[in-house]
């Protein structure tokens, strides 16, 4: 039977799963490679495609003794090597996580509006970066920079705190873990927003992180957030086929050997470490975790088991371009990356809901 992340049957979702999921997959894995590429040749300084790719090649065989001629030399190579390639890649893994951390929520809350900030990870990591920024400016430099940790930590503190809420208050029951989530993120929002009051020459910066940017992407950024989104998502897709036998009830589950609470507990514990790490590195960056999903399931039905591989490759293919829109649309200055996938996202899932609206 096709559920969808509610657990029921979607119009058209039957149809949707007889095309072929290795096709689509294969499709997003050449989208992530067509993104990467685009996102390391264009920009202020355009590098010769040709040139990057034998660059690249040049680096990744080095190890074996081999030479590839016809390579970047210079500035170039410098451009490529420690600007460019770490802004992409870090964006990748960004929108890799975000965007299966949102089908996993959507799954496992059964509700197609959830995205990965639900749990607060989004208003602790403010609250996190705030305080770095306004209490301690100086402390954010380095060649790992405190502010990112600040904000992973935050996010920890406050989906640990929504966790504990809402178990010690029903459970694991999903309605109390999302009211527990509200209760914690408006919490933390309001200390933040007292934090700014109080710290309001520090404000720019503060938005300026909050609306989402990956100008200081460095090697550094990508070595620190790497483990925990390669663990947490690596446990999301192992656990996509335990959220389809959630999606026909908790009874059915426990009858073939799901248990469901542990189910839960986990995902929502590996996707809010995702969102935390993503969030750490990149600022809050909205609409990828909700659009990337939606898009996933009309490709490849409702099954999470095809669903979260699906959108962790187009979440990174479409983070990846929309950090290039940032850099070129207003070249040479920059958009806030949080601002490109609004623009994207707000009129997408607006269109979403006037086809359901039409529907009914």
């Amino acid at each position: 039977m096709t559920v969808t992340a509610g657990g029921t049957r979607a119009p058209g979702a039957l149809a949707a799963t007889r095309r072929h999921p290795g096709v689509v997959l294969a499709g997003a894995g050449a989208a992530v490679v067509a993104a990467v590429l685009a996102g390391v040749w264009v920009g202020a300084l355009p590098l010769p495609p040709g040139a990057v790719v034998a660059t690249l090649l040049d680096r990744a065989v080095a190890p074996l003794g081999l030479d590839v001629p016809g390579g970047l030399t210079g500035t170039e190579a410098a451009v490529l090597l420690r600007l460019r390639l770490p802004r992409v890649v870090l964006a990748a893994l960004v929108g890799a996580a975000l965007a299966v951390s949102g089908a996993a929520y959507q799954g496992v809350f059964r509700n197609p509006l959830a995205d990965p900030y639900l749990l607060g990870a989004a208003a602790g990591a403010g609250l996190g970066a705030t305080l770095v920024i306004a209490l301690a400016p100086g402390a954010s430099v380095g060649p790992v920079g405190v502010v990112p940790l600040a904000a992973f930590a935050g996010a920890l503190l406050g989906v640990g705190a929504a966790l504990a809420l809402g178990t010690a208050a029903g459970g694991s029951h999903t309605a109390t873990l999302l009211l527990a989530g509200i209760a914690v993120a408006s919490f933390l929002a309001a200390a933040q927003t007292l934090v700014q009051q109080q710290n309001t020459d520090d404000l720019r910066e503060v938005y300026g992180w909050l609306l989402g940017q990956l100008g200081r992407a460095a090697w550094s950024d990508v070595v620190l957030v790497l483990p925990y989104l390669g663990a947490a998502c690596l446990v999301l897709l192992l656990c996509a086929r335990a959220l389809d036998v959630l999606a026909v009830g908790d009874d059915e589950a426990r009858a073939l050997g799901v248990h469901p609470a542990r189910v839960r507990l986990l995902v929502v514990a590996a996707a809010s470490l995702a969102t935390a790490a993503a969030v750490a590195v990149s600022g809050l960056i909205g609409f990828v975790g909700l659009v990337v999903p939606h898009v996933a399931r009309r490709l490849v039905g409702g099954a999470n088991a095809r669903v979260l591989p699906v959108a962790l490759l187009a979440g990174a293919a479409f983070l990846v371009l929309a950090d290039l829109a940032a850099r070129v649309v207003l070249a040479p200055a920059e958009l806030p990356l949080g601002v490109v996938t609004a623009f994207v996202g707000a009129p997408f899932f607006a269109g979403l809901l006037w086809a359901g609206a039409r529907r009914r």
